[in-house]
């Protein structure tokens, strides 16, 4: 029995390293970025998925051959007019500077490539509105943002949960970091947070909006189905970032933790309107649909992972070689996310 055991043991780990080692893609990519959020959370699933690298871009000259050196089968380059102009490219990764995202979204799309494009693609709606009329005029090539939340199984699960739910909802979100001095806090962390609450329960309007010290912004958000109230915040410390959400339902509520777990706990039941726990003790209902297991070190319980990026890289990838279609990133996709960050502007602007 004990051989039985270890030969079906032995087959499903080679099955599974044989699934792992015949995942290839058979197009060229090229990168445009060399950063540190690429560096630490493309780059290594691009190589994970086995991606075919051709090229790197980067601004600096001096960066040429270090990129070189680490990467010995690519080729570096100051030029995306190369990249775009080189047939063997089916696709292109952009994780550049904010500021600079329009411009080589631009470029790209207009050359009739696919495109990865990291957040934001653009600085305003209309930014956004051009590239999508860009895309249309070069025939629709793919088009991914890397709004990564959406794809976070926390996300997922939640959405599907949320959608059998009837009635109206409330929730309450946190997004607490320390100070950006660097960029637009708004458009370049709280986007996050403001399109998967657009994800999850559709457009938004913005019924009570102010920044505090510059810093923290206070939203109240109306939803078709969802009341929500935001603190969305770089007063705090990035060393205990945090980013929490609790969605209250008629029968249960949902309580998400830094996109590392997922908790229902199921409401106690009332009699002519006295809620029976008040009476006597009940069993609380809780039911764990997502934790992140941080001591088996496999793919699944990767951050990477959990907070989305793996499962957004793969997408666009199987995308473009035909694999399969997904529409959830599209640059249509966001566009009520980009209507809320204007309408918050707007409020901003007239105080």
């Amino acid at each position: 029995m004990e051989s039985i055991i270890k030969n079906i043991i032995d087959r499903y780990k080679r099955i599974r390293s044989m699934r792992q080692l015949k995942q290839v893609y058979g197009g060229n990519y090229a990168f445009v970025g060399i950063g540190d959020h690429s560096a630490n959370n493309l780059y290594p699933v691009l190589n994970y998925l086995h991606v075919p690298l051709k090229y790197i871009c980067c601004k600096s000259k001096d960066k040429i051959p270090l990129i070189e050196a680490a990467y010995p089968n690519v080729c570096a380059t100051t030029s995306l007019a190369d990249i775009l102009h080189d047939d063997d490219i089916k696709g292109v990764f952009v994780s550049a500077s904010p500021q600079s995202h329009f411009a080589i979204a631009s470029e790209v799309i207009k050359s009739g490539k696919a495109l990865f494009i990291e957040k934001p693609p653009c600085q305003s709606e209309d930014e956004l509105l051009q590239l999508i009329s860009m895309r249309k005029e070069a025939n629709f090539p793919q088009v991914t943002v890397g709004l990564q939340k959406r794809n976070a199984p926390v996300i997922r699960i939640l959405k599907k949960k949320l959608q059998k739910c009837r009635g109206n909802m409330s929730y309450n979100l946190k997004y607490l970091t320390g100070a950006y001095p660097e960029g637009d806090a708004l458009l370049d962390l709280f986007i996050h947070p403001l399109d998967y609450v657009t994800f999850l329960f559709g457009k938004a309007e913005v019924k009570f909006a102010e920044w505090v010290k510059h810093h923290t912004l206070m939203l109240v958000l109306k939803h078709e189905k969802a009341t929500g109230i935001l603190e969305l915040s770089t007063g705090y410390s990035w060393h205990d970032a945090k980013e929490s959400m609790t969605v209250n339902t008629s029968n249960g509520i949902f309580e998400m933790n830094q996109m590392d777990s997922l908790i229902y706990k199921g409401k106690q039941t009332m009699f002519m309107g006295v809620p029976l726990e008040k009476v006597y003790p009940l069993k609380m209902v809780e039911v764990h649909l997502f934790d992140r297991n941080d001591f088996v070190p496999t793919i699944h319980n990767n951050q990477i992972v959990t907070q989305g990026y793996f499962d957004t890289i793969k997408g666009f990838v199987d995308a473009v070689e035909k694999r399969k279609t997904s529409s959830e990133q599209s640059l249509e996709a966001i566009i009520d996310t980009y209507k809320l960050i204007e309408s918050i502007r707007s409020i901003q602007n007239k105080k």
